[in-house]
This record gives structure tokens, sequence and C-alpha cells, in this order.
């Protein structure tokens, strides 16, 4: 395959969220590994794309919020993973940004919870770069380090891919188990009211204070209320 084809379909296959290529990215590796490819290059096309996507989602969300809660109200499992990340975002912040790009769905509705929150755009983009060019970094190392480690193509491509549905395995089982857990633990005090009381103490005020650099992790009652407000019809 030409190499600017392989890179054209890199992106294309990297910038939308819900296209299989690990495969293609694991095989990229393993040409990485052979000199066919240049694999600093390979990783900046692939965290980049995937980082440009990111980025497009949560404008998306952040400046058409009504339409997206529509769209992830209308069907109970995207309520619910709307509601789940949408509470872990505004109670652990960054991280959370970082570590949701790992589990089932986490690029969507990590990027669409962050926007509908408005959460700000430099702490989501700068999550959100750590985590795709750590995704970037281990997919494509895992045919590159295999196909080193190995010396054969189709092994390492194989390794590769079962190490990866091994990890999205456990991502699922992970996001199954906390999901199930939160449906049997009683309700936080002080985190859900519409009157916007932060986490950490405090009288913060609904609509005192517009989003921004300002936005605290703990200001749970805000967030929520964001997410589930009613959206005009």
């Amino acid at each position: 395959m030409d190499v600017l084809a392989l890179y054209g379909l890199l992106v294309l296959t990297t910038l939308p969220p819900l296209i299989p290529n690990s495969a293609l990215l694991v095989t990229t590796g393993v040409l990485a590994s052979r000199g066919e490819v240049f694999l600093p290059l390979v990783l900046v096309v692939v965290g980049g794309s995937a980082l440009l996507g990111d980025l497009l989602m949560y404008l998306a969300a952040r400046r058409f919020g009504g339409p997206v809660r529509t769209w992830m109200r209308r069907n109970p499992r995207r309520r619910a993973l709307l509601a789940w990340t949408s509470h872990r975002i505004q109670r652990y912040g960054l991280p959370f940004v970082i570590v949701v790009r790992f589990l089932p769905s986490g690029r969507i509705v990590g990027a669409l919870a962050s926007g509908v929150l408005r959460y700000p755009l430099r702490k989501y983009a700068l999550g959100a770069a750590v985590a795709e060019a750590t995704w970037a970094t281990y997919s494509v190392g895992l045919g590159y380090l295999g196909a080193a480690t190995t010396g054969r193509p189709l092994y390492a491509v194989a390794l590769g891919f079962g190490v990866s549905c091994a990890v999205a395995a456990i991502g699922t089982a992970i996001q199954w188990a906390t999901r199930r857990r939160a449906l049997h633990d009683p309700p936080e005090e002080g985190g859900g009211g519409e009157g916007g009381g932060t986490a950490g103490g405090g009288g913060d005020t609904q609509g005192e204070e517009p989003p921004g650099e300002g936005w605290g992790e703990g200001r749970g009652g805000r967030a929520s209320a964001m997410v589930a407000a009613p959206v005009p019809a």
C-alpha cells in the first residue's frame, strides 16, 4: 500500500468515532517496526486525528446542548451513560476526562457530556490530548513491539489484536461493575440539589458564575441541573 494512502486511511478511520481500526493500527505498528513507515509520524497522525474528532464532538455538544440531551435521552442506555459520565466528570474532573476514553463508548459519551456540561475547553483539550496520545502509543505500540519481539508480522498482529480485545473486555467489566454499584448505593448528600451546592462546601448559586476556567470539579448541583434540564420543544 502507498504510504500516503496509509496515512490517509489512518485519518479517515481515526477521526470519526465507532470505526473499528484496531487491526489497522496494529498492522501499522508492524510496518513501522520494519521501517516501512515512520513511527513518530504515525503516532502524530493517529493521535492528532483522534484529538480533532474529540474536539469536534465536544464543540458540537457545547454549541447544541439541547438537541444533544434530547438525542441522548431518547434511548435508556444512552441516557444512563450520559448521567453516569456527567456525574463522574463533575466529581473527578480532568482525571476522569482522560480515563473515560478507554471505556466502551467512552470517547463519544465523554466528549458529549463534557460539552453539555460546558466543561472548560482548555481542560478538556488537555485531557483528550493525554488520552489520545496514550491510546495511539498503546495501539500502534502493540504491533511495533510484537513484531520486534516475535519477528513474525502475523503473530504480532494476532497478539496485538488479542490484547486490544482483552483490554476492551476489562473496560466493559469495570464500567458494568461501577454502574451496578452506583444503582445500589444511596445518592450522595449535597450533590444533586438543583440549587447548585458544591461538593467541598461553599455558596455557589445557579447562574452566578459563567462556565470557564473557574469551573470546579465539585460543582455537582450545577452540572447535574444542566444535564437534566428540560429541553424546550
